[in-house]
């Protein structure tokens, strides 16, 4: 089967059609977002020609709960979970920066360790260590957020210098960040996982007030080790067995790209299609604790639509 790969409807009130990566976000009176996860996927940057069923629903659900479970700590935007795809939620005006967290030598920052760089984002990195160590506190490495290409590294002095966001601002960010990784740590931990890195994105509200949006915790935001044989592996200099889309990085780097120009998308075949849904949803039950209920893909786009309108109907 084939998943999403785009959505195209047409709601009463409908301001704007957004496509990003991997959802298609719809501004309903400049009021709410209407957030479709479809079953795109990206890496580098670029998003890949096949769609991976299941995967929309996936990180729709598990960003929910993580949502869910950290608003004690940061409010966020959501309203509501009309469907296994959509979220629905506040609309607010992003920071043009996502703040990324990593608590291990893993992904970019080990490639740039590797490439001789010991300061990433203005935070320097202890000499002496191997490919997926442990920090030893956890840092902060923002990224400027671009609407077209490659996201960048970015400096919190370079963030502050430019004005991208005021310094009462991005401390409140750095805090929330901090203390939404301990307890994304925390949960991990108790299901047999490492929270190796992520990324939280954050918006203001009309109201003046921060609050968490878009996706948490899901294994396009988040990197995980199984803790399991964590320190064996390391012992012995050897690849630690994750759940995120690192595979996925790692089977297109071996096969010839990188995201670079001129470089061809390898290409993907059923087998390899099928073994990523399947990948996605062992994270889902691994990180939620819970079975994975496949939901009824006879009629998906007319389903999505039809919960959509039901919603917002309650609103007018």
């Amino acid at each position: 089967m084939e998943g999403i790969k785009a959505t195209d409807f047409n709601f009463d009130k409908q301001v704007s059609l957004y496509r990003g990566k991997v959802r298609d976000v719809y501004n309903i009176d400049n009021k709410y977002l209407v957030m479709v996860a479809t079953d795109r996927i990206s890496a580098f940057d670029v998003v890949l020609p096949r769609t991976i069923p299941y995967k929309g629903q996936v990180l729709n659900q598990i960003a929910a709960k993580f949502l869910n479970l950290t608003k004690d700590i940061v409010p966020n935007w959501i309203i509501a979970v009309p469907d296994p795809n959509v979220t629905i939620g506040r609309l607010c005006k992003p920071f043009k920066v996502e703040m990324v967290i990593r608590g291990y030598l893993s992904g970019h920052a080990a490639r740039e360790y590797k490439a001789g760089k010991r300061v990433i984002c203005g935070v320097t990195m202890p000499e002496g260590m191997k490919e997926n160590d442990k920090f030893p506190e956890p840092i902060i490495t923002p990224t400027t957020k671009a609407a077209v290409g490659h996201d960048e590294d970015i400096s919190k002095e370079e963030i502050l210098s430019r004005g991208i966001i005021s310094k009462e601002d991005y401390e409140q960010l750095e805090k929330y960040t901090r203390a939404l990784y301990q307890r994304g740590t925390e949960i991990a931990a108790q299901r047999g996982l490492i929270l190796v890195d992520t990324k939280y994105e954050f918006g203001k509200g009309e109201d003046g007030k921060i609050y968490l949006i878009d996706e948490i915790h899901t294994p396009d935001s988040s990197r995980y080790f199984y803790k399991d044989g964590y320190e064996e592996r390391q012992a012995k200099g050897e690849d630690q067995k994750q759940l995120s889309k690192e595979f996925v990085r790692q089977w297109l780097i071996a096969n010839g790209f990188q995201g670079k120009e001129g470089q061809k998308v390898p290409e993907m075949n059923d087998k390899f299609v099928e073994e990523v849904s399947e990948r996605y949803i062992e994270l889902y039950e691994h990180i939620t604790g819970e079975k994975f209920q496949k939901s009824d893909t006879t009629n998906i786009l007319k389903r999505i639509e039809n919960n959509i309108k039901a919603f917002l109907k309650t609103r007018n």
